[in-house]
């Protein structure tokens, strides 16, 4: 069954709920009426039908191959807790992004590579337990906007990617809220970092063992011909 949405009235709903996360997180300067909806993901969970209880939401530049529904059995190993599944970001740009954090706290995790930093999070792929967030206390308490506020100056925090930039600055703070996708289920491909800045450093972030599922020609990155 598809049901399709109007992209104006998910807008509508959507924009009260992020629009005083969007200075933090968009492109432009200001809080653009259309930029909300990079940000359907935080709030899917209140504006989407009760009865629906978890959506798989991914980007247009994605190669599958793998059946979709294997992706929908790893919301069974979410852990207590948790109500979003997203895959690492496997570029330095949290590296870069948290530059001036890093540097006032040069022993942390932030930005680090895995497997035990925090390089953050990319949202081509997300799996939203859409109860799980209705239920959390938690985060739905980091979606008022003197929350945001909050981390964003704890931070230092000024971003561009929309939803996965608050996932990211969450996943700083409150670990526990997600399960971490495995790099195979969001292969991304764009190496534009590569070439700006952290050669050095790189491939710490892009390395990812294990069959790919699901690629990601983010950043307009050609995706292998099978």
């Amino acid at each position: 069954q598809v049901i399709v949405h109007d992209v104006n009235e998910l807008t509508e709903k959507l924009f009260p709920i992020v629009e005083a996360m969007q200075k933090h997180f968009s492109a432009g300067s200001g809080t653009y009426y259309s930029d909300s909806i990079f940000f359907l993901s935080v709030a899917m969970h209140r504006i989407m039908p009760k009865e629906i209880t978890q959506i798989i939401q991914v980007d247009l530049d994605l190669k599958y191959k793998t059946n979709i529904r294997d992706l929908f059995d790893e919301f069974d190993n979410f852990p207590e807790g948790a109500v979003i599944g997203i895959a690492r970001e496997m570029q330095p740009v949290y590296r870069h992004t948290f530059w001036q954090y890093r540097r006032e706290n040069p022993q942390t995790k932030v930005g680090e590579p895995p497997p035990d930093g925090l390089p953050g999070f990319n949202s081509g792929v997300l799996l939203l337990n859409l109860e799980a967030m209705r239920q959390s206390k938690l985060y739905n308490q980091l979606l008022e906007p003197t929350m945001v506020q909050k981390l964003t100056e704890k931070y230092h925090f000024k971003g561009h990617l929309g939803d996965q930039d608050f996932f990211t600055m969450v996943g700083m703070e409150h670990p526990e809220l997600f399960y971490v996708l495995d790099c195979t289920w969001n292969r991304q491909l764009c190496t534009w970092w590569k070439d700006h800045g952290y050669s050095d450093v790189f491939d710490q972030y892009f390395q990812c063992d294990g069959e790919v599922k699901i690629y990601h020609g983010n950043c307009n990155t050609p995706i292998p011909e099978d």
